[in-house]
């Protein structure tokens, strides 16, 4: 008989390991409800044209991640690659803008699906959380976003964080940087891969993206952003820096930072687990001001991040911050005989009814089989119940933790008083 496996690239979430997902997502919906978030859920697919308008036709992501197909409709469907521009589109389909502004919207194991190489927290099928943060132009908007971030890889263990930050300009200023790159780059053109030779003429800005060896070397001695942002835009990235100076964030300035999504304006931002980022991206995000009209809403500012919920999860495991597991069950009712394995249930089916974590026997066990069982699933209670216990109507209560042991009545009420004392 063949034996299935998982695509290349997914990874299965193990039963007794989805309490360290559930940790992580009470945590995150803590700090998002602290600053006023809301939860949005889209849908896992989109028409591809939404993200070729959003993310850009030039970015590795549309070029060689997604994942695209052809529907029985003969219409072009994706996969969705990242979070952003659905809830956007989701945004403007609905008519939020037309609400009380600013919107705070977050999404939740967003599934994201991105045909590269798998590697340790970042797979072709991962998950996502982010925020977007719609309506206001206020540098205060981009240090809450970035606040958030920080807390929960704060909350979560995770101390030594640095944040880089750059400016990437606005449309009114960014034609000269992109002239300027053009200039430098033109000098090497030669030495330029394939698809930066592309870029070259359609997207300058996405040179400075590019993963070749080659290309980055190059890219080194690039013109720098901040050299050629307008005075808005300097303002901005200043006041933003002031933000997160009163917040107490650190954070260093990396012109190199552009990120690889074309829809960002102003400000963008990485969160790595080290100074220098020597272990990496944990985050990152930025400020979109032209999406929402460039999706069919009104000229509306906005700025958000997303995290990988996988990655966050390593990152834990790697630095030995232990998530407590919860307790399963609080009471396993063992029974010796068929007339006592029909009052476990019926007991079982009660007490579960009063709130308790609770089961019974469904394996047909040994009485000796039950508790090796409930001991291995870390039982907190034990009770064994035979004829004997029938007739007296009353069973021993064993704490599993200590040995203590005491006679109650076979009554749900009396079983959870004593349990819950």
């Amino acid at each position: 008989m063949a034996i299935y496996k998982a695509p290349k690239g997914t990874k299965d979430v193990l039963p007794l390991e989805s309490y360290k997902w559930h940790s992580l997502e009470g945590m995150i919906r803590d700090i998002a409800a602290k600053y006023g978030f809301l939860e949005i859920r889209t849908p896992v697919i989109e028409h591809t044209e939404l993200f070729l308008r959003s993310v850009g036709e030039t970015t590795d992501v549309v070029q060689k991640e997604m994942y695209t197909f052809t529907d029985k409709g003969d219409r072009s469907i994706t996969l969705k690659p990242e979070g952003t521009a659905g809830a956007i589109r989701m945004f403007v389909e609905n008519g939020i803008y037309s609400e009380a502004q600013p919107t705070k919207i977050f999404y939740l194991n967003c599934p994201v699906f991105r045909y590269e190489r798998p590697q340790a927290g970042r797979l072709r099928e991962h998950h996502q959380f982010g925020v977007e943060l719609i309506g206001s132009s206020d540098a205060s908007a981009d240090a809450e976003v970035i606040a958030i971030a920080t807390e929960i890889y704060r909350t979560i263990g995770l101390k030594e964080l640095a944040v880089k930050l750059n400016s990437i300009g606005c449309p009114k200023c960014r034609g000269r940087y992109q002239d300027a790159l053009k200039e430098y780059f033109g000098k090497h053109l030669d030495e330029l891969c394939e698809t930066c030779q592309t870029r070259y003429q359609t997207n300058p800005l996405r040179l400075l993206d590019c993963k070749v060896d080659t290309c980055k070397e190059i890219a080194k001695d690039a013109p720098h952003t901040m050299d050629y942002i307008c005075d808005e835009c300097k303002a901005h990235m200043d006041e933003l820096q002031e933000y997160l100076r009163i917040m107490g964030i650190s954070y260093e300035l990396d012109p190199m930072l552009v990120r690889g999504l074309d829809y960002y304006t102003k400000t963008v931002f990485e969160i790595v687990s080290g100074m220098g980022g020597a272990q990496g991206t944990l985050c990152g995000g930025g400020r979109y001001d032209g999406l929402v009209k460039e999706l069919g809403g009104p000229q509306m500012p906005a700025v958000g991040f997303g995290m990988g919920m996988e990655r966050a999860l390593l990152l834990m495991e790697q630095r030995g911050i232990e998530i407590d597991k919860p307790l399963r069950y609080e009471l396993m009712l063992l029974s010796m005989d068929q007339s006592s394995k029909m009052k476990a249930f019926e007991l079982c089916c009660s007490l579960r009814q009063l709130g308790m974590k609770v089961d019974c026997d469904h394996m047909g066990r040994s009485v000796k089989a039950q508790m090796k069982y409930a001991d291995k699933i870390e039982a907190e209670y034990t009770m064994v119940i035979g004829q004997s216990e029938l007739e007296q109507n009353a069973a021993k209560l064993k704490n599993m933790n200590n040995g203590d042991e005491a006679e109650v009545a076979l009554d749900p009420q009396k079983i959870y008083g004593r349990i819950r004392a």
